[in-house]
C-alpha cells in the first residue's frame, strides 16, 4: 500500500538512517500471507525495517512469504521445531493445537481493540498467551491489530439461522465453532485460496478481514453480500518466535524486537483504518451490498456462543482459564466503554 503519510515518514527515515553496525543477528521469519497481501505483509515489512533501524543495522529479518519455506499454515510447527526462527500469523489459526489460542484473537461480541490491548498490556492477556505458547516452544508478541472485522461475503442474503445449515464458509476461531454448531461446514482457507474456492463452489461464503484487506482479493465479485460485524471486534495478528531462539538473544535484541512489535501493532491499526474507509466506498461502487443480520440471527449467534464457550471450557482447562480472564476484563471495561465511546458514537 502507498500514499499513507506515516509510511512516507517511515520511508524518509529509512533513507536518512545509515546502519552503523554489521548484521550480527539474522532472523528467518515466515508469513501466513503472500508478499503482496495488503496491510498484513506491509506490517511485517515495516517491522523488519524498524528492527533494523533501531539496531543500527545489526539485526536483519529475512521475510519469507507463504509457501516459500513452509506452507501458509505450517509456520507454527516450523517455528516450534526450530526450522524457522519466527513467523507472522494469527492466533486462532492454531485452534487445532489448543483451542485456547482462539481466545487471543478475541471472541464474538467480545472486546474492542482498545479493551483488548489493555488486557494484553495491563491485564493477564500477554502472560496467559506466553504461558500456553511455551508448551509448544514458542514466544508470542503483538503483531498488529486488524481492529473490528466485517463478518464476511455471501453469495446470497442470510435471512434466518436455517440459511446457515449446510453453508460452506471460510470462518475461523470461536465464530467458526458457533457456525459449525448451527450446521455450517466451516473451513480455515488461506486468504489466497478464498476466491478460487468460491468460484469453484467449494465455498458458499467467506470471512477474511475488512474492506481494505478484502478488496485486494476481489471477493465481492463472486460473493456480493457483505455482512456487518459480530464475530471479531478486536482481532490481532502475531509475531511469534521459537522460544529457545528467543532466549538465546541478548536483552538488547529482545528489547528491540519487543518495542518494534508494539510499534508495528499500532501501525497496522492506523493503516487499516485509513484504507478501510476508502475501500468500503469503492467496494460499494463496484457492487458490494452491505447487509446486517436480522435480530433473530444475532440472538441465535449469542445463544450458540454461550453453549460453545461452556462446552469448550469443560474440555480444555487452558481455554477455561483464558476465557475467565478475558470475560472478567471485558466486564470491568464495559461501563467505561459504553459511557464514553458508546455515548459519543450515539451523538456524533
Amino acid at each position: 500500500m502507498v500514499g499513507c503519510n506515516s509510511e512516507n515518514a517511515t520511508a524518509n527515515a529509512e533513507e536518512n538512517a545509515k546502519p552503523t553496525k554489521k548484521a550480527t543477528t539474522k532472523i528467518r521469519l515466515a508469513m501466513t500471507w503472500s508478499i503482496t497481501m495488503p496491510i498484513l505483509s506491509d506490517t511485517v515489512k515495516h517491522y523488519a525495517k524498524v528492527v533494523n533501524e533501531l539496531s543500527g543495522g545489526s539485526i536483519v529479518i529475512e521475510i519469507f512469504p507463504a509457501g516459500k519455506l513452509v506452507p501458509a499454515l505450517g509456520v507454527f510447527d516450523a517455528a516450534s521445531s526450530g526450522q524457522i526462527d519466527a513467523f507472522h500469523s494469527a492466533p486462532y489459526y492454531w485452534e487445532g493445537k489448543n483451542t485456547a489460542f482462539n481466545l487471543f484473537s478475541g471472541i464474538p461480541f467480545g472486546m474492542i481493540d482498545s479493551e483488548q490491548n489493555a488486557w494484553y498490556l495491563y491485564g493477564e492477556g500477554m502472560e496467559l498467551w506466553r504461558e500456553i505458547a511455551a508448551k509448544y516452544n514458542l514466544y508470542p508478541m503483538l503483531g498488529g491489530a486488524t481492529s473490528i472485522q466485517m463478518s464476511g461475503w455471501y453469495k446470497k442474503e442470510m435471512n434466518s439461522l436455517k440459511d446457515f445449515e449446510g453453508l460452506r464458509i471460510r470462518m475461523v476461531g470461536v465464530a467458526g465453532q458457533v457456525l459449525s454448531k448451527l450446521g455450517a461446514a466451516t473451513k480455515s482457507t488461506p486468504g489466497g485460496e478464498i476466491v478460487p474456492n468460491l468460484e469453484r463452489g467449494v465455498l458458499d461464503a467467506a470471512e477474511w478481514v475488512s474492506p481494505a484487506f478484502d478488496q485486494k482479493l476481489d471477493i465481492h465479485k463472486v460473493a456480493p453480500y457483505y455482512y456487518t460485524p459480530w464475530q471479531e471486534a478486536g482481532s490481532i495478528t502475531e509475531f511469534v518466535f521459537n522460544k529457545q531462539k528467543w532466549e538465546s538473544y541478548s536483552k538488547e535484541v529482545q528489547a528491540i524486537l519487543e518495542v518494534a512489535s508494539r510499534e508495528a501493532h499500532m501501525q497496522m491499526t492506523a493503516m487499516g483504518s485509513f484504507y478501510n474507509a476508502k475501500a468500503l466506498e469503492t467496494l460499494k461502487k463496484e457492487g458490494a451490498k452491505v447487509r446486517t443480520f436480522p435480530p433473530e440471527v444475532i440472538e441465535g449467534f449469542k445463544k450458540t456462543l454461550a453453549v460453545v464457550l461452556e462446552e469448550e471450557s469443560a474440555k480444555n482447562a487452558d481455554f477455561k482459564k483464558v476465557l475467565e480472564s478475558y470475560q472478567k476484563f471485558q466486564k470491568e471495561q464495559a461501563t467505561w466503554t459504553q459511557d464514553s465511546l458508546g455515548a459519543y458514537l450515539a451523538i456524533r
